[in-house]
């Protein structure tokens, strides 16, 4: 059996995920890393992306993970995330509307549209609609 760590990842609302693995894959600002067992210690700021995680029986589990930062110790890992949801709880009808709506709301060209606030709100659906599709 591979060595593992404890990661556990909280929202604003709530622990979403508490589990011993063997690595993890995650969306950092300038691409994705891996952190396996006996990692030196860090912290990593996270973007919009899928988080993959394994754990020592081999199973996987997928999340959507909507930026933060994740701390690497010698007791585990710890996320603190804006947004995070596992791949399993995304609501695909929910996620494909929010994705809708943000871009008829950039298409539409409003004046007082702020631009930076719904490309993100499209980031963060498309994402979750990926990760959701993504089984």
């Amino acid at each position: 059996m591979a060595d593992s760590y404890q990661l556990t990842i909280v929202t604003p609302e709530r622990t979403v995920y508490s589990e011993q693995i063997t690595s993890l894959i995650a969306p950092g600002l300038d691409g994705y890393f891996g952190v396996l067992a006996h990692h030196a210690p860090m912290l990593a700021q996270l973007g919009i992306g899928r988080l993959a995680t394994e754990h020592p029986d081999g199973r996987q589990d997928v999340l959507a993970i909507a930026g933060g930062f994740l701390e690497v110790s010698p007791q585990g890992a710890t996320i603190l995330a804006d947004a995070a949801e596992r791949q399993t709880d995304i609501d695909l009808a929910r996620a494909e509307a929010a994705e809708r709506r943000a871009r008829e709301r950039i298409a539409r060209h409003d004046a007082d549209l702020d631009q930076a606030r719904v490309e993100a709100a499209l980031a963060r659906a498309h994402n979750r609609v990926e990760v959701s599709r993504h089984r």
